[in-house]
């Protein structure tokens, strides 16, 4: 149980002393902007943060990985969402030590047009996926993924890894996994960010399903997936693979 503070039982003593008194609210507000004209700093504030500004923009500026390629992000598919995709994937299987059949980044959570050829840093990974998300491992069976494949494709198409498809009407038809297309009867296992997994961009269809969650950020699954292309001594690169194009 959490414990109160001297500071919040002041509070609850406040509260209770005058829970006998009358409520009064009032009958309008008047309010009035007065614009800043001048900053005071303190400066014995600014020395005692400076070390710890300093930790955090050398951690952020470490280069982490080279890009051969500019990446991009667009719809249905684009170079930066298979790079983002292909790195779900990737360490969602070392992770968890099981093998993935689809791996899913949400769209709208790309928070980067599009990243330049050369070195990348920590911190760009960090404007590319601010949130502390963390990877979510779910076993759907063949007719839910259909469900969330209809979700993604009436959605304009996400960055998927291990599955391809095709849209039509708003909806995923020709589905391929892993080579063969979809069984409605066969159970899948997909990694996903935890805000899909719990709901969200209205993914109701995965908020039932049980999750296998080992607390693994995909943040951090990004850095050490770029870095580990450096300790090969390689340069990241990515390419439009057709893994989401519209039918004939």
């Amino acid at each position: 149980m959490r414990k109160f503070t001297a500071h919040y039982s002041f509070i609850i003593l406040l509260i209770i002393s005058y829970s006998c008194n009358p409520v009064y609210r009032a009958s309008s507000v008047q309010y009035k902007d007065y614009p800043v004209q001048s900053e005071r700093k303190d400066a014995s504030v600014q020395n005692f943060l400076q070390p710890y500004a300093d930790s955090v923009n050398n951690s952020m500026n470490l280069v982490i990985g080279q890009l051969a390629v500019d990446l991009d992000k667009r719809q249905p598919e684009s170079t930066l969402g298979n790079f983002m995709a292909d790195a779900m994937k990737a360490m969602a299987e070392k992770y968890y030590k099981t093998t993935i059949d689809g791996a899913f980044i949400n769209y709208g959570g790309i928070r980067l047009n599009g990243i330049k050829a050369g070195a990348i840093t920590r911190g760009k990974i960090f404007e590319l996926m601010p949130f502390d998300n963390v990877i979510i491992l779910q076993k759907l069976k063949g007719t839910v993924l259909q469900e969330f494949l209809d979700h993604v494709i009436g959605r304009g198409g996400w960055p998927v890894a291990g599955i391809t498809m095709q849209m039509k009407d708003k909806k995923a038809v020709n589905v391929m996994i892993g080579g063969k297309p979809i069984d409605p009867n066969m159970i899948y296992t997909i990694a996903n960010s935890d805000y899909v997994a719990n709901g969200g961009d209205n993914c109701v269809m995965l908020k039932v399903i049980p999750q296998i969650n080992n607390g693994s950020l995909l943040r951090d699954g990004l850095i050490e997936y770029v870095q580990s292309f450096t300790q090969k001594g390689q340069p990241i690169t990515a390419t439009i693979q057709n893994r989401v194009t519209n039918a004939q």
